[in-house]
């Protein structure tokens, strides 16, 4: 496990655990909001709050805390941004409590006063330096024992998020103020009466030292650290990764830091801030941070629009999704799946999600396109007794050693060089050659070239569903 930098100030955490199923059909549980380019052509927002905590002047060395499914997406993400990070598996999601739990005791290991930054991996802020601004001021507030929180100046009457009201100023650190208290989600009139009364949104971001976090949490919420720390100290090493202890980790209460610790602690502080901000939870969010025409419309993908105004308009794939005299609509179209609602109701989203589950939907959860630590495939055409798959090794991508009971399979590249393993046999398959894969047989798919491997995978037999796969060996411990 690497060490902090312990002459940075500030040790940032980002949690990435969440499914962000208000963003279906682009966000889904095999590849959430935060890991896709909702926002930004060229990163996703976990990439860009990865990147708003690299400067060496105020922040030491980061760690993810992430669901264990999305390792490889992280890795693969913190790679292509070029930024090295611990990077800490949760075996199941309890919460924010517990994962704030680990980030103190993973800090205090270094330093036990260790100043600790915890970032929601999905928010989208305007001005970055601003931002660094910000956290620097609140650190201030947290080394001098305060748990210390920003407070995003309200645009808005908004309801779907939390408030807290200042209270006293803390002589510690200027421009920041005791909380008084804190407000749930309220509706409009309540948004408008807390905004007229100073209050601010509840941002999510903390700051803290490691001890004083452990001591809050040992008085508010024992169970919570009892289990993290288990959980931590009996970790295991996997790879580039670090697994919290399952069996552990499971005794963690599932809930909130805000309702384990800081609605109860003493030592609660508020910054201020007035940077742009979103959480960009539901569509309508989406919208309103993308450049919009002069019609007010957004439009990301292959996108033609008539009379249309203030809406957004999503398209991924090679599809052209066209909008006719429509207003305040989200239309977001997938290859495998498109949602039409009124931007005012998108926040029902969540609700469509759980009905699409209770009626066993597999695009509820699953996208076409599948990624994996080697690559990814994505589902062509299916059909009684076969389907069709592009599949995309990354160089020096392994499959595993398997084999399959109840189909045949049949490889044809059409880019880059394949390594097979085929029984006891091991052949290179160029561009438009092909090889057949026999019931039963034991095989594995391998990149050992400089350039992307593609090919094209047709399954025939009586069953093609993806847990009719026997592993022998797998290099990525699956």
């Amino acid at each position: 496990m690497s060490d902090f930098n312990v002459n940075s100030a500030v040790f940032p955490v980002i949690l990435c655990g969440g499914s962000g199923t208000r963003l279906w059909p682009a966000s889904r549980e095999s590849m959430p909001k935060q890991f896709s380019r909702l926002v930004s052509e060229h990163s996703s927002t976990f990439q860009d709050t990865a990147r708003r905590v690299t400067d060496e002047a105020t922040f030491g060395r980061l760690s993810v805390l992430t669901h264990t499914e999305a390792r490889f997406i992280v890795a693969e993400q913190l790679a292509e941004a070029r930024i090295p990070a611990d990077i800490l598996l949760e075996p199941e999601r309890r919460d924010s409590a517990a994962a704030v739990a680990v980030a103190a005791l993973h800090a205090a290991r270094v330093d036990p006063q260790a100043v600790v930054l915890i970032l929601a991996a999905d928010h989208v802020i305007g001005d970055a330096r601003a931002f660094v601004a910000a956290v620097e001021a609140a650190a201030v507030g947290a080394r001098a024992g305060h748990i210390m929180t920003l407070g995003i100046e309200p645009t808005q009457p908004a309801t779907a998020y939390g408030y807290i009201h200042p209270g006293e100023p803390l002589p510690a650190s200027p421009g920041t103020y005791k909380i008084a208290r804190f407000v749930e989600k309220p509706d409009r009139a309540g948004a408008e009466r807390l905004i007229a009364e100073g209050a601010v949104w509840n941002s999510g971001y903390f700051l803290f030292r490691a001890d004083v976090m452990l001591d809050e949490l040992e008085a508010h919420a024992p169970a919570v650290l009892s289990a993290a720390r288990a959980a931590l100290e009996n970790a295991a090493r996997d790879l580039d990764f670090v697994r919290l202890d399952a069996d552990a980790f499971a005794q963690a209460p599932k809930t909130s830091i805000d309702y384990a610790v800081m609605e109860r602690t003493r030592h609660a502080g508020v910054l201020p801030v007035s940077f742009a901000w979103s959480d960009v939870g539901t569509w309508d969010a989406v919208w309103s941070v993308l450049a919009q025409d002069e019609s007010g419309n957004a439009v990301r993908g292959r996108v033609e629009l008539i009379e249309t105004r203030g809406s957004l308009v999503h398209s991924e794939g090679e599809q052209v999704t066209a909008v006719v005299g429509l207003e305040d609509v989200v239309v977001v179209s997938t290859p495998d799946a498109v949602l039409v609602s009124s931007k005012a109701r998108s926040g029902e989203v969540k609700t469509l999600v759980e009905r699409l589950r209770a009626k066993a939907y597999p695009e509820a959860d699953a996208h076409r396109r599948m990624y994996r630590p080697w690559g990814w495939y994505q589902r062509i055409d299916i059909g009684e007794r076969f389907q069709v798959k592009r599949i995309m090794v990354t160089p020096g991508g392994r499959l595993s050693l398997q084999k399959h009971y109840h189909r045949a399979e049949h490889w044809v590249v059409v880019k880059g060089t394949a390594e097979v393993t085929l029984n006891e046999r091991v052949v290179l398959v160029h561009e438009n050659e092909a090889i057949y894969l026999p019931i039963g047989s034991m095989h594995r798919l391998s990149n050992p070239g400089k350039i992307p491997l593609e090919l094209i995978e047709v399954q025939v037999g009586s069953y093609t569903g993806e847990d009719d796969i026997i592993r022998v060996e797998d290099v990525y411990g699956r």
